[in-house]
């Protein structure tokens, strides 16, 4: 019997060690390093069946360039939840638990929270010259950039107490560090917002503010002064949790729409938390990027009106639409005034966005150009480039092609931050084909395509290395 699971929603099956790819097109030359990409592998366990997109098994995918051509490898993460699922046990992650009342011990021990899993799924960072893959549990796994093998698991040295803690670390290249932050529970919940030097693997804290919820947050942003978060009224409830029957920390989310959504502006050096605007209830996923306009500071995100996405991304919502049908996201501007707590939100792009990028060089400094995964059509995902200051849009599509998260990449000696190439896969399932992508920065002209061996599953985040 034919298999009826979406394409993007398999299990890989293979792992290839540099696979050269043929290729249509051209790949530029001076296009040298590599894109490490992150996301779930392996979604079937015996019998079991993950019971959300966010719980398959990491698989790292590796795709080096060097003078016009590249190289492609993928490896699942050899993490202690990979080695339940070899021995035939699915442990508990996001939306998936099957330890029923042993469930109740873990959680009063851990405040609420399940065991950690370390199945370190959704992005990646070098720390340290260390190559490390993350996930919102508080447990990393660095792995080698070459070869993809895991190395154990990365601990920091420091002593911050976290819970729920950052996937998304913001790699801000002109103070060369990066900023990231953790929750932690208690009484008097918390968010610490902390710095990892270029050179080390010790968090140093920049503040910690009382938590409201506390809130799911998944992404932050800087300015060249400022951390922000974005507390939305999808809170987090330690009791929901003490459920022996619970399917893990997603049934600990609760929408509650009479809280306002507060948005945290910290001061960098300080700590000193210089605003606090709140406004009507919204969630956000990611971030696209913040700066300083004179007096007020601007953030743009991916502002969505309720919590739905996330449920929307359980395999049961996927499995049975066939492919991803989920609420689209809004590109969305934020104007604030730290002075008087007053905040201007409109709206940059009328389509549907998400997994939103910024090149590097822009990352806490005035961007004019966001790029992201078009979502508003039926059958397809494309690619979308968004002047953020004029408010036009050029976008690229073709049908029945699964456009993933666009990386943009600018070359070393451009002058224009948009003289490069934006780098992404993508899916075409009428023809079982993922392929890696690559258009021009400024055009979205496609310039190169290499097919890849197998069909990917969809994954979630990724970085460029450039070669040093």
């Amino acid at each position: 019997m034919a298999d009826s699971t979406p394409l993007g929603f398999r299990s890989a099956t293979t792992e290839y060690d540099d696979y050269r790819p043929p290729i249509e097109g051209t790949i530029p030359g001076w296009l040298s390093g590599t894109l490490i990409r992150n996301g779930p592998g392996r979604f079937t366990v015996g019998d079991r069946r993950v019971n959300h997109w966010f719980d398959g098994l990491a698989m790292l995918r590796r795709y080096a360039f060097d003078d016009g051509a590249v190289r492609y490898s993928n490896r699942f993460l050899r993490s202690d939840a990979y080695a339940d699922a070899e021995a035939g046990r699915l442990t508990g992650q996001f939306g998936t638990d099957t330890r029923g009342w042993r469930r109740v011990f873990d959680t009063l021990r851990s405040f609420g929270l399940p065991e950690p899993t370390d199945n370190a799924n959704v992005h990646v960072a070098r720390i340290d010259g260390e190559y490390v893959a993350l996930t919102e549990a508080p447990r990393r796994v660095s792995f080698d950039p070459e070869t993809l093998a895991t190395h154990g698991e990365f601990i920091f040295d420091d002593d911050i107490t976290e819970h729920i803690t950052a996937a998304h670390l913001v790699d801000d290249p002109h103070h060369e560090e990066l900023i990231g932050f953790a929750t932690q529970f208690g009484r008097q919940p918390q968010y610490h917002l902390y710095r990892i030097p270029r050179d080390s693997r010790r968090r140093e804290l920049i503040t910690s503010i009382d938590a409201r919820g506390p809130a799911y947050i998944h992404d932050c942003s800087v300015t060249d002064r400022h951390v922000l978060l974005v507390e939305s009224p999808l809170t987090l409830s330690i009791l929901r949790a003490l459920n022996p029957f619970s399917e893990g920390a997603i049934d600990m989310l609760r929408w509650e729409p009479e809280r306002a959504t507060r948005l945290l502006v910290v001061d960098r050096g300080s700590g000193e938390l210089v605003a606090e605007p709140t406004f009507e209830a919204t969630f956000c996923f990611h971030h696209v990027n913040a700066f300083r306009d004179e007096s007020e500071i601007v953030l743009d995100l991916i502002e969505f009106p309720d919590s739905d996405i996330v449920g929307a991304l359980s395999m049961a919502e996927l499995d049975g639409e066939g492919f991803p049908d989920v609420p689209d996201g809004r590109l969305v501007r934020y104007r604030i005034d730290p002075a008087s707590d007053d905040i201007a939100r409109t709206r940059l792009y009328a389509g549907g966005m998400e997994l939103p990028r910024v090149p590097r060089a822009a990352v806490g400094r005035r961007h004019r150009y966001a790029y992201g995964q078009a979502t508003d059509r039926d059958g397809a995902t494309g690619l979308v480039k968004v002047d953020c200051d004029d408010g036009t849009a050029q976008e690229w599509w073709a049908e029945s092609v699964y456009l993933e998260e666009p990386i943009p990449i600018q070359r070393p000696d451009g002058d224009a931050i948009d003289d490069g190439v934006v780098v992404a896969t993508a899916l075409d399932v009428a023809r079982e084909q993922t392929s890696l992508l690559v258009f021009d920065a400024e055009t979205l002209t496609l310039q190169a395509r290499a097919a890849l061996p197998h069909v990917e599953p969809f994954g979630f985040h990724g970085r460029f290395f450039a070669d040093e």
